[in-house]
């Protein structure tokens, strides 16, 4: 019986597909052309076999056998596809189901032929002829319309909707260029006409893609666009380093036409983004960092089916963390965020683009404990990734009894709760101020890095702070959290760079303000950072800090210069650069390691790990964070700032030193 049922809902559902497919006028005239194809096919076979002349009987041979071949070629043509496919888009694919269509079908001609062992009379080479001219007129009709659509109606009708297509000289003839030109050729939303490429291998000059000439290299793309009268480049080139696209961008800036660029693979793999999301050139372009290879099957065996706790989950790091923890399939995601707003967008963004619904929004701060231990009882989180923290340098510098609430003691609280609730890795979000700091918001993430190693399990001797004696009252703690800290710089894009500032203040004409004429940041995207950190976490073993390679690092005034340029502008007359001097607490360059630390290289070629590191005890890390809770809660800046100093020498000195190097610099 289930059998039977099951039987019926199939036949139910093809006679809905087919009713749905041949409700269209075009299905219909594929299925009047296919017809007429195979009519002419079997006639021609005929006349071909018999060297044009008419044999006895050859009426009444069509009109029995036309019929006959329609019932058997049709519906294997249906079977294989062959009326619902976008025509327009006909591709080597489709001409391949077409010879299975046509040979199957054929077969089943001669099959039943043999079995029916009918007296008429077959010409084998009949057969065959119908055959071979069947699969080359349906194959036309197919081509025909392709080109009709491309070459005839797309044009005309672009014609009418745009008066003119603006003349497009391409900036590279490689895959990447040539997938271009036949994503604009058949997008009707993309009204350009290709006049020609240029390119620095000296081997593609004077062939064409696609007839479309390769006139010679980038240095010359100025003469090129004046000798084919182009009204717009396009840099269309799968990979750049950040010096190749500077060059590029320098030489298309000269021509004065606008100038713009294809979307990375990278991003269009992600879905962020479409070939034919043609895009003006951004500040990300010009640093032009590789590619990240992620080794993806450790990261799953880390977070696949695992309830992931991500703090600071709406700002800028921590929301792309929890994007990229998307794609390998958590069993739920907690998302812990103070800021109201940011929590709403992630929630709405993860609902609504991402048809999610394993995820868990907490509104509320990290050090409130009563909020912590209900988290953790109530969704048992097994990974965690602490990105919550406050970083913007001078806000945290004049409110330092925040840094020690926000930064200092909600990493300990965190901590302690994973030991007690057997978390199995901890991940810190650490970043580059931490080394040697100058400032208060890099000391306390120094602080946050000393908690780190003080917690990790070979260091721990069983204390925990007094808030956690009446959790675990008399049962053992068993510690078998994995933590380790990521160190990186600066986050295009993220909430403290100085990228949106500029901006702002070159849309608002000038001036960019600049806080010193050499000082250096280093950068990378967010999405970089976020896909490090997930492997750093698939990676550790306890206790470790690992570093994110981040290139060179960039000269501050170059980066406005840059942005000045991209904005169409000229630095200097168009925009004025103006110098506003270091902020309280500021450093003039930003370093990875300290001296003495030393580094080891991974399995990983973007990260790092430090080796030699100091480490507090756990005893040690209760009694010096209670230390800077008491004197935070008195809201005593200047008086936190001496504590970290006592804890920390080298934040002292280096206090010293930048204030030289200042100086010096000046």
């Amino acid at each position: 019986m289930k059998k039977i049922l099951g039987i019926a809902v199939f036949l139910r559902h093809q006679f809905l597909l087919l009713r749905r497919r041949f409700s269209q006028r075009n299905a219909w005239f594929l299925v009047l052309a296919d017809c007429l194809s195979i009519v002419l096919a079997h006639f021609l076979a005929h006349l071909i076999r018999f060297d044009f002349q008419q044999q006895p009987g050859d009426v009444s041979h069509f009109l029995v056998f036309i019929p006959f071949i329609f019932l058997v070629r049709l519906p294997i043509f249906y079977a294989f596809g062959l009326y619902s496919g976008m025509w327009r888009y006909t591709s080597f694919r489709d001409l391949l189901n077409i010879i299975k269509a046509v040979l199957t079908s054929s077969l089943t001609i001669v099959g039943i032929l043999f079995l029916l062992d009918t007296s008429m009379q077959f010409s084998r080479s009949v057969l065959v002829l119908d055959a071979i001219l069947t699969f080359l007129l349906v194959c036309g009709v197919r081509v025909g319309i392709r080109f009709i659509l491309r070459h005839v109606v797309d044009k005309t009708g672009r014609r009418a909707y745009f008066n003119s297509c603006k003349k497009l000289l391409i900036v590279g003839a490689g895959s990447a260029a040539e997938k271009t030109v036949r994503e604009i050729r058949e997008n009707s939303k993309l009204c350009y006409d290709i006049v020609g490429f240029v390119d620095d291998d000296p081997s593609k000059r004077g062939l064409r893609i696609h007839n479309i000439p390769i006139w010679g290299g980038v240095d010359f793309v100025g003469e090129c666009a004046q000798q084919t009268k182009a009204e717009e480049l396009l840099i269309a080139i799968a990979s750049l380093t950040g010096e190749e696209m500077q060059r590029i961008a320098s030489l298309c800036q000269k021509t004065g036409l606008p100038y713009k660029i294809i979307p990375s693979f990278g991003e269009i793999i992600d879905g962020h983004a479409n070939l034919s999301d043609i895009r003006d050139i951004s500040y990300r372009d010009l640093l032009g960092r590789a590619e990240i290879k992620l080794e993806t099957d450790e990261i799953g065996s880390c977070l696949a089916g695992k309830n992931i706790l991500i703090t600071g989950g709406g700002g800028s790091i921590g929301s792309e963390l929890v994007r990229q923890v998307t794609t390998f399939a958590p069993a739920k995601i907690i998302i812990f965020e103070a800021c109201e707003e940011n929590l709403y967008n992630i929630q709405m963004e993860l609902l609504h683009e991402y048809d999610l619904d394993n995820i868990v929004p907490v509104l509320g701060k990290v050090q409130d404990h009563k909020l912590l231990i209900n988290v953790f009882e109530q969704h048992k989180p097994q990974v965690i990734f602490h990105a919550a923290a406050y970083k913007h340098v001078p806000l945290v510098e004049n409110n330092a009894w925040q840094a020690v609430d926000n930064n200092i003691v909600s990493s300990q609280l965190l901590m302690e709760a994973a030991i007690v609730y057997g978390v199995e890795r901890f991940v810190v979000v650490s970043t580059d101020k931490a080394v040697r700091p100058t400032n208060v918001m890099g000391a306390s993430k120094r602080m946050t890095e000393l908690l780190m190693s003080a917690y990790r399990k070979r260091n721990w001797q069983g204390n925990l702070s007094p808030i956690w004696q009446r959790i675990i009252k008399d049962r053992s703690i068993e510690h078998n959290t994995i933590f380790m800290a990521v160190r990186f710089g600066n986050v295009l894009g993220s909430s403290g760079s100085v990228i949106p500032l500029f901006t702002r203040q070159i849309q608002r004409g000038g001036p960019v303000t600049v806080t010193h004429p050499k000082i250096t940041r280093y950068f990378m995207s967010i999405e970089e950072a976020a896909q490090l950190i997930l492997q750093a976490a698939s990676m550790g073993e306890g206790g470790e800090i690992f570093l994110l390679k981040m290139g060179k690092p960039v000269l501050i005034a170059d980066l406005a210069r840059n942005l000045i340029a991209l904005a169409g502008l000229v630095p200097d007359q168009d925009i004025k650069i103006e110098y506003s001097g270091l902020r309280e607490g500021e450093k003039l360059y930003e370093e990875l390691i300290t001296e003495g630390e030393g580094i080891v290289e991974t399995g990983h070629d973007k990260i790092m790990v430090l080796a030699g590191e100091k480490v507090l005890t756990d005893s040690e890390a209760i009694a010096i964070v209670m230390e800077l809770r008491q004197e935070a809660r008195a809201f005593d800046g200047d008086r936190v700032r001496d504590l970290l100093k006592v804890l920390m020498p080298e934040y002292a000195e280096m206090v010293k030193v930048n204030e030289a190097l200042v100086k010096v610099a000046l």
